[in-house]
């Protein structure tokens, strides 16, 4: 079924991009703020975007490991901004994400996500690769070992200042990425190498705009990838990309599952 809210143009921009998903897997899709926007959750740099309207405050790594006082804080809003988390729901677009990974041969979903709905939505945690970390852990600064975020409060939470790390004593923090933190190498260095194995490196809902993240597109049509973008207004890799879908990601991501999954290539 043809989604009305789509243009006769963007159906078949997807049926084309079905296609070659079929016949040039493995499939890497790379994932923004685009797709999780339908679950409530306001992306960064697009037009009402945080970062476009000023109402994103930077909240840097220095601050963070300098201040008690910032740690005691953020430790104070966890239980709030961990219940607000969990209590968003994955949309259209992560649940066809979910059905095209499970159909095809698709490498990894590489996101700079950090709301973790790609898992809630059902796919494999060991393909989805968070660039920007997570909100539903706590990582430690000093040896690196992540928690799950909720079972850290259930123990700790009557405290009024964050525990140390149970592992070696280090400071705990969120496990996302703050203004001014180096984003993890290993899971950069895992995107590249997905990236350079890509046969079709589908971007949704990103515009391409914040490195190194931004980067692994590029990577992936260097090598010899098959490029499509999937999303709302322009992107830093238009130039480039072999297939540029101007759609939100519920609608578009939902059609091409559809066309992917019917036993019926093309029409």
């Amino acid at each position: 079924m043809i989604p009305t809210e789509l243009t006769t143009n963007q159906t078949q921009q997807i049926e084309e991009l079905a296609e070659i998903i079929r016949f040039h897997a493995p499939l890497v899709a790379f994932t923004g703020a685009g797709i999780s926007t339908e679950s409530g959750i306001p992306d960064y740099r697009g037009p009402q975007g945080l970062w476009t309207t000023g109402n994103a405050k930077p909240f840097t790594y220095d601050d963070f490991m300098n201040s008690t006082e910032a740690r005691r804080e953020w430790w104070r809003r966890l239980p709030a901004h961990l219940d607000e988390v969990e209590a968003r729901q994955p949309n259209a677009g992560h649940l066809a994400l979910t059905a095209i990974e499970r159909a095809f041969v698709m490498l990894a979903i590489v996101t700079q996500n950090i709301d973790g709905l790609q898992q809630e939505a059902g796919s494999d945690p060991s393909r989805v690769i968070e660039i920007h970390g997570s909100s539903r852990m706590i990582r430690c600064t000093q040896c690196g070992e992540r928690y799950l975020a909720r079972e850290i409060l259930e123990v700790y939470g009557d405290q009024p200042d964050p525990p140390p790390c149970p592992n070696c004593g280090g400071i705990l923090k969120s496990g996302t990425i703050a203004f001014g933190e180096p984003v993890p190498q290993d899971a950069l260095r895992v995107a590249f190498t997905v990236a350079q194995q890509a046969g079709v490196m589908l971007v949704v809902g990103s515009t391409l705009l914040v490195n190194p993240a931004a980067r692994i597109p590029g990577i992936a049509k260097d090598a010899g990838a098959y490029l499509a973008i999937l999303n709302k207004g322009q992107t830093g890799l238009d130039e480039i990309a072999d297939l540029r879908v101007d759609a939100p990601a519920g609608q578009a991501l939902t059609y091409l599952s559809e066309r992917l999954l019917s036993s019926e290539p093309g029409y």
